[in-house]
């Protein structure tokens, strides 16, 4: 989080182009919309006590209940601003990440599923029916697909490295309703070879289906050098890749596109990739 503050800091015509909003803490009744009640008061109480580990990758701290909630919130607020027309597109910089997060458990560093739950969020609060998630996160988003996969109106892309944790996203995993496109990569291949298969993707969840919102799990471990992934991307490619999703949504849905932070282990790495997205979304 500081490493992406600063990167937005050294940028100041960036810095002072865009709007910033501080959201708000999601509600447990939010919460409860993809979370197993149980787990949701886990979390909380957990925190209360001072913190611990919830599995072998998942630590909390006092500050983690305050901290996933507002996560989360964050992207229910920009969904709220997309869809009131204010603010199209935004980038939520927010930890902990989310896209592992399951109904009744917390897993690989993630407590809530920000990204599924604005999905669901974005149905029943405003009555949007075609929701498209696209994660590019290096980790298959397990957490995303299984919150997401039994709702036919949700379409989930996830290219990945493959094998690599969390051990899911086959190809032929397409969930019960075939809504789930995995696109399961090697790692150290071409930049090139990424760009296009994630394209591909996008392409295969959208014949003949027209999202009227598109979230993104931005995950920049998929970046080259990244210490917990193989892949080769470079920064370009995520303002390729933005550039591209925001022709999408701006000839299928006015534009409402919402990007929320996910992994990324390279602190500085991370920062200009955030920043680069945040520009690109910004133009």
């Amino acid at each position: 989080m500081r490493a992406i503050t600063r990167a937005l800091r050294e940028d100041p015509e960036l810095f002072h182009r865009v709007e910033h909003v501080e959201g708000r803490h999601a509600t447990v009744e939010e919460l409860e919309l993809v979370h197993d009640p149980a787990h949701v008061r886990a979390v909380r109480v957990l925190a209360e006590q001072g913190g611990g580990r919830l599995d072998a990758d998942t630590v909390e701290s006092a500050g983690s209940w305050a901290a996933a909630t507002a996560g989360a919130g964050c992207v229910l607020s920009a969904v709220d601003l997309s869809v009131a027309g204010v603010h199209s597109r935004s980038f939520s910089a927010v930890r902990p990440p989310g896209h592992h997060a399951v109904y009744n458990r917390a897993m690989g560093f993630c407590l809530f599923g920000n990204v599924a739950l604005a999905a669901h969020y974005a149905r029943k609060k405003h009555g949007l029916q075609r929701i498209l998630i696209v994660d590019w996160d290096v980790h298959h988003g397990n957490g995303t697909q299984a919150l997401v996969e039994n709702e036919p109106d949700i379409h989930f892309v996830s290219m990945h490295q493959w094998p690599w944790y969390p051990g899911t996203g086959a190809a032929e995993d397409r969930g019960p309703h075939r809504t789930v496109w995995n696109i399961p990569m090697p790692a150290g291949r071409e930049r090139r070879e990424y760009v296009d298969a994630f394209e591909r993707g996008v392409d295969a969840a959208t014949a003949g289906f027209v999202p009227d919102l598109i979230l993104i799990s931005a995950g920049f471990d998929s970046l080259a050098g990244d210490p917990l992934g193989g892949f080769t991307l470079e920064i370009d490619d995520f303002v390729g890749l933005t550039r591209s999703l925001m022709q999408r949504a701006d000839a299928w849905c006015d534009g409402r596109l919402v990007s929320a932070l996910e992994g990324g282990y390279a602190p500085d790495r991370v920062g200009a990739a955030a920043v680069a997205h945040l520009g690109a979304l910004a133009t």
